[in-house]
């Protein structure tokens, strides 16, 4: 195995734990519209498949077109003013940064997340200026599951796919390390629900918490 110079990770249910504020912007917006509020453990999973795939379970009654023109403004603006109220690090997730830095191991984020709150929630869990990438779902033309992202995120840093890993909590994430040629890792303390079948992702590695990441830096 090569020398790893980088590790790059998913931002909501990897690196961050954001479905508490996530999760209340639906439920804020579920009330506004004299609807009863959803329990948490029903929310979290969905919080990785971004705002269209929250208003979806909050309005089942909508068809997609609907949600865009009637919700999706709404949700974000509600979102965008609490984007850090409950939100914090997964738990061991500091101490992984720290540890990389320590080692001189470069990271980064790619998310699927818009830049627009992306660049404010990194700066609001004073990460911004410690990341040596942030590449976001508008930041190229196309998103994960496709490389293109993974792929800046390599070039921003200077290092090899081979020698970079890429931690996510979703199939689309392992889809696209894979077809960037990155160590992929599937993140089990994540967002996932009961369909997923992380262990047919085709992952280099499962792991349960983000201390785990260390054994693939060996």
């Amino acid at each position: 195995m090569p020398e790893i110079k980088a590790v790059l990770f998913d931002l909501d249910g990897t690196l961050a734990d954001t479905a508490p504020d996530l999760a209340q912007t639906l439920n804020s917006l579920l009330l506004e519209n004299n609807k009863q509020a959803l329990e948490f453990d029903v929310i979290r999973p969905y919080v990785s498949h971004g705002a269209m795939a929250l208003l979806k379970l909050g309005f089942p009654e909508y068809n997609e077109d609907v949600l865009f023109e009637k919700f999706r403004n709404q949700f974000l603006t509600i979102y965008s003013n609490n984007l850090t109220t409950h939100s914090r690090l997964f738990p061991g997730m500091a101490e992984l940064l720290e540890q990389l830095e320590a080692s001189e191991i470069a990271w980064g984020v790619v998310t699927n997340k818009p830049a627009f709150l992306t660049n404010p929630l990194m700066e609001e869990l004073n990460l911004h200026q410690r990341a040596q990438a942030i590449i976001s779902g508008d930041t190229t033309a196309n998103k994960k599951p496709h490389p293109e992202p993974i792929n800046l995120a390599c070039d921003q840093i200077n290092v090899d796919p081979e020698q970079a890993i890429y931690v996510g909590d979703a199939e689309r994430d392992i889809q696209a390390g894979n077809a960037a040629g990155l160590i992929t890792l599937a993140a089990l303390f994540g967002y996932l629900n009961e369909y997923d079948k992380p262990e047919l992702w085709q992952a280099d590695g499962l792991i349960n918490q983000p201390s785990e990441v260390q054994h693939w830096l060996r």
